[in-house]
């Protein structure tokens, strides 16, 4: 293979490069003229459908004639009777909720009351037994009276514990 290749110089290119000048023409290339791009116009929407008319209607949207005056009666009465049975259920409403008020508030005291408290018994002759002692520390023995009185008392509240139960 010939790697050798040849350049030709032009006459206007030694010129334009002995004046110092970089100016170098360039053609212009024309523009080409643009086409509007042509956007597909929707067609226009259908006209809405006609209204109906009085003659169009189908049968059951024709007006409903007025009922006669013996149904208008007989359904004024039927809206009465209805009327008196609810104010009854009403009142027995009314009725039944205050007594279940009543009933759960005799519970709830009942319930959460304290209850009365019973006193102690044979507690005046405890009392004498520790008072005894406290005044007999050095001969407890003459406090045995008491003491028997006490033990008599509490073995009699024992034998009526049993009785009850």
């Amino acid at each position: 293979m010939d790697d050798a290749f040849t350049i030709q110089i032009s006459g206007n290119l030694v010129k334009q490069l002995a004046d110092n000048t970089n100016k170098v023409k360039k053609k212009t290339r024309k523009p080409k003229p643009k086409t509007p791009q042509q956007h597909p116009i929707p067609p226009p929407p259908p006209p809405p459908p006609p209204l109906p008319t009085a003659a169009t209607w189908p049968p059951m949207y024709l007006p409903i004639p007025p009922p006669s005056p013996p149904e208008v009666n007989a359904i004024r009465s039927v809206l009465e009777d209805s009327e008196r049975v609810l104010e009854k259920l009403q009142k027995q409403e009314d009725a039944m909720l205050f007594e279940v008020t009543q009933k759960a508030k005799e519970l709830h005291e009942k319930e959460f009351k304290l209850p009365e408290a019973k006193p102690m018994p044979c507690l005046t002759d405890l009392t004498a037994c520790l008072d005894c002692y406290k005044e007999n520390v050095k001969d407890p023995l003459k406090c045995s009276a008491l003491v028997k009185n006490f033990a008599d008392c509490a073995r009699t509240i024992r034998q009526q514990i049993r009785e009850l139960k």
